[in-house]
Protein backbone atom coordinates (compact mmCIF):
# COMPACT_ATOMS: atom_id res chain seq x y z
CA UNK A 1 0.00 0.00 0.00
CA UNK A 2 1.34 3.54 -1.13
CA UNK A 3 -1.08 6.20 0.71
CA UNK A 4 -2.06 6.06 4.38
CA UNK A 5 -6.27 4.13 4.28
CA UNK A 6 -9.00 6.26 4.52
CA UNK A 7 -11.94 6.10 6.98
CA UNK A 8 -12.96 2.75 5.38
CA UNK A 9 -10.30 0.00 6.02
CA UNK A 10 -9.47 -3.32 4.03
CA UNK A 11 -10.50 -6.40 5.33
CA UNK A 12 -6.99 -8.70 5.46
CA UNK A 13 -8.25 -11.29 3.21
CA UNK A 14 -9.39 -8.91 0.55
CA UNK A 15 -10.45 -9.89 -2.29
CA UNK A 16 -13.04 -11.83 -0.63
CA UNK A 17 -14.73 -12.94 -3.96
CA UNK A 18 -12.36 -13.57 -6.71
CA UNK A 19 -12.74 -14.89 -10.60
CA UNK A 20 -10.49 -17.83 -9.75
CA UNK A 21 -12.50 -19.30 -6.93
CA UNK A 22 -15.72 -20.13 -9.87
CA UNK A 23 -14.04 -22.12 -12.70
CA UNK A 24 -15.13 -20.40 -16.25
CA UNK A 25 -15.59 -16.49 -14.64
CA UNK A 26 -13.62 -13.73 -15.92
CA UNK A 27 -14.87 -11.32 -13.79
CA UNK A 28 -17.19 -10.34 -11.00
CA UNK A 29 -18.54 -6.99 -10.96
CA UNK A 30 -20.06 -4.90 -8.46
CA UNK A 31 -22.60 -5.75 -6.45
CA UNK A 32 -25.83 -5.23 -4.51
CA UNK A 33 -25.63 -6.25 -0.87
CA UNK A 34 -27.96 -6.56 2.11
CA UNK A 35 -29.35 -8.45 4.88
CA UNK A 36 -32.19 -11.28 4.50
CA UNK A 37 -32.47 -12.64 7.66
CA UNK A 38 -28.88 -13.03 9.12
CA UNK A 39 -27.80 -13.84 5.78
CA UNK A 40 -25.65 -11.49 4.18
CA UNK A 41 -26.96 -11.34 0.47
CA UNK A 42 -24.94 -10.18 -2.47
CA UNK A 43 -25.71 -10.11 -6.07
CA UNK A 44 -22.97 -10.26 -8.36
CA UNK A 45 -22.45 -9.99 -11.37
CA UNK A 46 -20.50 -12.98 -13.19
CA UNK A 47 -18.88 -12.46 -16.56
CA UNK A 48 -18.56 -15.86 -17.90
CA UNK A 49 -15.29 -16.15 -20.53
CA UNK A 50 -17.58 -16.88 -23.62
CA UNK A 51 -18.80 -13.06 -22.81
CA UNK A 52 -22.78 -14.28 -21.22
CA UNK A 53 -23.43 -12.34 -18.02
CA UNK A 54 -25.38 -13.37 -14.99
CA UNK A 55 -26.51 -11.97 -11.95
CA UNK A 56 -26.38 -14.82 -8.61
CA UNK A 57 -27.17 -14.62 -5.30
CA UNK A 58 -24.06 -15.03 -3.70
CA UNK A 59 -25.08 -15.81 0.29
CA UNK A 60 -22.87 -15.90 3.55
CA UNK A 61 -23.24 -16.65 7.13
CA UNK A 62 -20.72 -14.63 8.95
CA UNK A 63 -20.21 -12.00 5.77
CA UNK A 64 -16.97 -13.13 4.58
CA UNK A 65 -17.46 -16.99 3.24
CA UNK A 66 -19.85 -16.73 0.47
CA UNK A 67 -21.59 -19.43 -1.71
CA UNK A 68 -22.66 -18.22 -5.13
CA UNK A 69 -26.02 -19.98 -6.89
CA UNK A 70 -25.94 -21.40 -9.85
CA UNK A 71 -28.08 -19.79 -11.62
CA UNK A 72 -29.17 -16.93 -12.50
CA UNK A 73 -31.71 -14.70 -10.27
CA UNK A 74 -33.13 -13.03 -13.17
CA UNK A 75 -35.00 -14.48 -15.90
CA UNK A 76 -36.08 -12.19 -18.64
CA UNK A 77 -37.06 -14.94 -21.27
CA UNK A 78 -40.39 -13.93 -22.75
CA UNK A 79 -40.82 -11.03 -21.16
CA UNK A 80 -41.19 -7.25 -22.60
CA UNK A 81 -37.82 -6.65 -20.30
CA UNK A 82 -35.96 -9.12 -22.55
CA UNK A 83 -34.13 -7.23 -24.90
CA UNK A 84 -32.66 -5.07 -21.76
CA UNK A 85 -31.06 -7.98 -20.33
CA UNK A 86 -27.34 -7.94 -21.54
CA UNK A 87 -26.31 -5.23 -19.25
CA UNK A 88 -26.74 -7.24 -15.94
CA UNK A 89 -24.24 -4.80 -13.94
CA UNK A 90 -23.79 -2.43 -10.87
CA UNK A 91 -27.63 -4.19 -8.82
CA UNK A 92 -28.97 -1.82 -6.30
CA UNK A 93 -30.66 -3.37 -3.46
CA UNK A 94 -33.37 -1.84 -1.31
CA UNK A 95 -35.42 -3.15 1.35
CA UNK A 96 -38.64 -2.20 1.33
CA UNK A 97 -41.30 -3.49 3.78
CA UNK A 98 -41.27 -7.00 3.37
CA UNK A 99 -40.36 -7.05 -0.26
CA UNK A 100 -36.43 -6.04 -1.87
CA UNK A 101 -36.42 -3.79 -4.93
CA UNK A 102 -33.80 -3.81 -7.21
CA UNK A 103 -32.20 -1.91 -10.08
CA UNK A 104 -29.90 -2.08 -12.87
CA UNK A 105 -29.15 -0.69 -15.91
CA UNK A 106 -30.24 -2.21 -18.52
CA UNK A 107 -29.79 -2.20 -22.33
CA UNK A 108 -26.89 -1.00 -23.86
CA UNK A 109 -27.64 0.97 -26.81
CA UNK A 110 -26.73 3.84 -27.96
CA UNK A 111 -28.36 5.88 -25.49
CA UNK A 112 -26.71 4.25 -22.99
CA UNK A 113 -28.88 2.62 -20.04
CA UNK A 114 -32.10 2.98 -18.22
CA UNK A 115 -33.13 1.79 -14.96
CA UNK A 116 -35.11 -1.52 -14.77
CA UNK A 117 -36.89 -2.56 -11.43
CA UNK A 118 -37.24 -5.95 -10.33
CA UNK A 119 -38.74 -6.99 -6.73
CA UNK A 120 -38.09 -10.36 -4.95
CA UNK A 121 -39.02 -11.63 -1.29
CA UNK A 122 -37.19 -14.54 -1.00
CA UNK A 123 -34.08 -14.37 -3.64
CA UNK A 124 -35.08 -17.45 -5.23
CA UNK A 125 -37.32 -16.01 -7.20
CA UNK A 126 -37.53 -12.37 -9.11
CA UNK A 127 -40.42 -10.31 -10.52
CA UNK A 128 -39.52 -7.75 -13.42
CA UNK A 129 -41.49 -4.73 -12.67
CA UNK A 130 -40.91 -1.66 -14.90
CA UNK A 131 -38.34 0.43 -16.75
CA UNK A 132 -38.35 3.85 -14.29
CA UNK A 133 -35.75 5.77 -15.56
CA UNK A 134 -35.26 7.04 -19.52
CA UNK A 135 -31.90 6.29 -21.06
CA UNK A 136 -29.14 7.21 -19.97
CA UNK A 137 -29.39 7.19 -16.52
CA UNK A 138 -26.90 4.88 -14.55
CA UNK A 139 -29.49 3.37 -12.00
CA UNK A 140 -32.24 4.96 -9.72
CA UNK A 141 -31.79 4.25 -5.70
CA UNK A 142 -34.01 3.81 -3.82
CA UNK A 143 -34.80 5.34 -0.16
CA UNK A 144 -35.91 2.39 2.27
CA UNK A 145 -39.42 4.34 2.95
CA UNK A 146 -41.39 7.04 2.31
CA UNK A 147 -40.99 10.22 3.14
CA UNK A 148 -43.75 12.69 3.15
CA UNK A 149 -45.88 9.82 1.88
CA UNK A 150 -43.78 9.80 -1.30
CA UNK A 151 -40.97 6.98 -2.00
CA UNK A 152 -37.84 8.97 -3.09
CA UNK A 153 -35.13 7.77 -5.38
CA UNK A 154 -32.00 9.54 -6.32
CA UNK A 155 -30.27 8.88 -9.58
CA UNK A 156 -27.51 9.97 -12.04
CA UNK A 157 -29.12 10.99 -15.06
CA UNK A 158 -27.91 12.05 -18.63
CA UNK A 159 -24.28 11.50 -18.04
CA UNK A 160 -21.96 12.03 -21.10
CA UNK A 161 -17.94 12.23 -21.41
CA UNK A 162 -18.53 16.01 -22.01
CA UNK A 163 -19.85 17.43 -18.57
CA UNK A 164 -19.38 16.02 -15.43
CA UNK A 165 -23.04 13.75 -13.88
CA UNK A 166 -24.94 14.96 -11.42
CA UNK A 167 -27.03 13.37 -8.52
CA UNK A 168 -31.21 14.15 -9.11
CA UNK A 169 -33.52 13.55 -6.83
CA UNK A 170 -37.39 12.41 -7.56
CA UNK A 171 -40.31 11.49 -6.33
CA UNK A 172 -43.47 8.46 -6.68
CA UNK A 173 -46.88 7.25 -5.47
CA UNK A 174 -45.70 3.65 -6.59
CA UNK A 175 -42.26 3.23 -7.11
CA UNK A 176 -43.17 3.79 -10.90
CA UNK A 177 -44.10 7.19 -11.82
CA UNK A 178 -41.63 9.29 -11.52
CA UNK A 179 -41.78 12.97 -11.11
CA UNK A 180 -40.96 16.58 -9.19
CA UNK A 181 -37.36 16.02 -10.58
CA UNK A 182 -34.90 18.04 -8.28
CA UNK A 183 -30.97 18.73 -8.54
CA UNK A 184 -29.69 17.27 -5.67
CA UNK A 185 -25.80 18.24 -6.03
CA UNK A 186 -23.02 18.14 -8.28
CA UNK A 187 -19.42 17.04 -7.95
CA UNK A 188 -18.25 19.08 -5.11
CA UNK A 189 -14.06 17.80 -4.41
CA UNK A 190 -11.16 16.76 -6.88
CA UNK A 191 -11.39 12.98 -6.88
CA UNK A 192 -15.26 13.21 -8.03
CA UNK A 193 -14.62 16.37 -10.12
CA UNK A 194 -15.69 14.38 -13.19
CA UNK A 195 -19.08 12.74 -11.74
CA UNK A 196 -20.31 11.08 -9.11
CA UNK A 197 -23.52 8.75 -8.39
CA UNK A 198 -25.38 7.00 -5.97
CA UNK A 199 -26.27 4.24 -3.49
CA UNK A 200 -29.44 3.09 -1.45
CA UNK A 201 -29.09 5.36 1.58
CA UNK A 202 -29.63 3.77 5.01
CA UNK A 203 -30.90 5.43 8.10
CA UNK A 204 -29.31 7.38 10.90
CA UNK A 205 -30.64 8.97 13.54
CA UNK A 206 -28.58 11.92 12.18
CA UNK A 207 -29.91 11.97 8.83
CA UNK A 208 -29.61 9.34 5.61
CA UNK A 209 -26.58 8.61 4.68
CA UNK A 210 -25.65 7.61 1.01
CA UNK A 211 -22.08 6.00 0.24
CA UNK A 212 -21.22 7.82 -3.63
CA UNK A 213 -19.02 6.89 -5.75
CA UNK A 214 -16.43 9.46 -7.48
CA UNK A 215 -14.89 9.58 -10.85
CA UNK A 216 -11.48 11.73 -11.63
CA UNK A 217 -10.26 11.77 -15.08
CA UNK A 218 -6.05 11.79 -14.95
CA UNK A 219 -3.68 10.94 -17.70
CA UNK A 220 -4.31 7.51 -17.16
CA UNK A 221 -7.94 7.42 -17.22
CA UNK A 222 -10.53 7.93 -14.83
CA UNK A 223 -9.49 6.91 -10.61
CA UNK A 224 -13.01 5.55 -9.03
CA UNK A 225 -13.32 6.65 -5.40
CA UNK A 226 -15.80 6.38 -2.62
CA UNK A 227 -17.23 9.19 -0.23
CA UNK A 228 -20.49 9.86 1.50
CA UNK A 229 -23.12 12.24 1.90
CA UNK A 230 -25.91 12.85 4.95
CA UNK A 231 -29.60 13.94 3.91
CA UNK A 232 -31.73 15.54 5.83
CA UNK A 233 -33.92 12.86 7.24
CA UNK A 234 -37.72 14.59 7.01
CA UNK A 235 -36.13 16.72 3.83
CA UNK A 236 -34.69 14.10 1.27
CA UNK A 237 -33.70 17.32 -1.38
CA UNK A 238 -31.37 18.83 1.67
CA UNK A 239 -27.99 17.24 2.07
CA UNK A 240 -26.99 18.44 5.63
CA UNK A 241 -23.11 16.95 5.74
CA UNK A 242 -20.41 15.33 2.92
CA UNK A 243 -16.86 13.98 2.60
CA UNK A 244 -15.02 16.19 1.28
CA UNK A 245 -12.26 13.76 1.19
CA UNK A 246 -12.36 10.39 -0.14
CA UNK A 247 -12.73 7.34 2.09
CA UNK A 248 -11.74 4.59 -0.26
CA UNK A 249 -9.33 5.13 -3.19
CA UNK A 250 -7.51 2.54 -5.45
CA UNK A 251 -4.32 1.51 -3.82
CA UNK A 252 -4.06 -2.70 -3.76
CA UNK A 253 -2.96 -4.57 -6.49
CA UNK A 254 -6.48 -5.88 -7.04
CA UNK A 255 -7.88 -2.43 -7.52
CA UNK A 256 -5.03 -0.69 -9.84
CA UNK A 257 -5.16 -3.54 -12.22
CA UNK A 258 -8.16 -5.58 -13.76
CA UNK A 259 -10.68 -5.37 -16.88
CA UNK A 260 -10.92 -1.55 -15.46
CA UNK A 261 -8.15 -0.05 -13.75
CA UNK A 262 -8.14 2.19 -10.83
CA UNK A 263 -11.48 1.12 -9.26
CA UNK A 264 -12.99 0.96 -6.35
CA UNK A 265 -16.89 1.06 -7.09
CA UNK A 266 -19.84 0.13 -4.50
CA UNK A 267 -23.53 -0.39 -5.01
CA UNK A 268 -24.30 -0.17 -1.15
CA UNK A 269 -23.46 -0.74 2.24
CA UNK A 270 -25.11 -3.06 5.00
CA UNK A 271 -25.47 -1.03 8.53
CA UNK A 272 -24.42 -3.41 11.43
CA UNK A 273 -26.16 -0.98 14.25
CA UNK A 274 -25.78 -2.78 17.18
CA UNK A 275 -21.53 -2.71 16.39
CA UNK A 276 -21.62 0.72 15.35
CA UNK A 277 -20.26 -0.99 12.26
CA UNK A 278 -20.84 0.12 8.25
CA UNK A 279 -19.93 -3.06 5.97
CA UNK A 280 -19.03 -1.88 1.99
CA UNK A 281 -19.09 -4.64 -0.58
CA UNK A 282 -16.97 -3.33 -3.07
CA UNK A 283 -15.70 -3.74 -6.60
CA UNK A 284 -12.17 -4.17 -7.93
CA UNK A 285 -10.84 -2.60 -11.01
CA UNK A 286 -14.38 -4.39 -12.47
CA UNK A 287 -12.45 -8.04 -11.73
CA UNK A 288 -13.40 -8.78 -7.80
CA UNK A 289 -14.77 -8.16 -4.30
CA UNK A 290 -13.08 -6.97 -1.57
CA UNK A 291 -14.46 -5.67 1.73
CA UNK A 292 -14.22 -2.45 3.83
CA UNK A 293 -15.29 -1.65 6.89
CA UNK A 294 -15.46 1.45 9.65
CA UNK A 295 -17.15 2.84 12.17
CA UNK A 296 -20.96 4.03 11.31
CA UNK A 297 -20.71 7.04 13.80
CA UNK A 298 -17.12 7.83 12.44
CA UNK A 299 -18.57 8.46 8.78
CA UNK A 300 -21.53 10.32 9.85
CA UNK A 301 -19.18 12.65 12.29
CA UNK A 302 -16.61 13.15 9.27
CA UNK A 303 -19.59 13.88 6.78
CA UNK A 304 -20.72 16.49 9.95
CA UNK A 305 -17.07 17.57 10.35
CA UNK A 306 -16.28 18.04 6.35
CA UNK A 307 -19.77 19.71 5.72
Amino acid sequence: MLREEGLLKRHPANPIIKPADFPGTEAIFNCGQTMYGKKTILLVSIVFRNGAVETRVAESDDGLRFTIADKSLFDFAGTPFEPYANHQIDTRVTRIGDAYYIVFPGGTGPLGPAGILLRTKDFQTCEPMEIISLPPNRVPCLFPEKIGGQYVRIDRPGHTPAGPGEMWISYSPDLIHWGRHRLLTRPFARWQSTKIGPTPPIKTREGWLMLIHGARTTCAGNVYSLGAVLIDLEDPSRIIGRTRSWILTPDEPYELMGRTLNVVFACGCIPDYEQDRLRVYYGGADTCIGLATCKLSDLVALCREEA
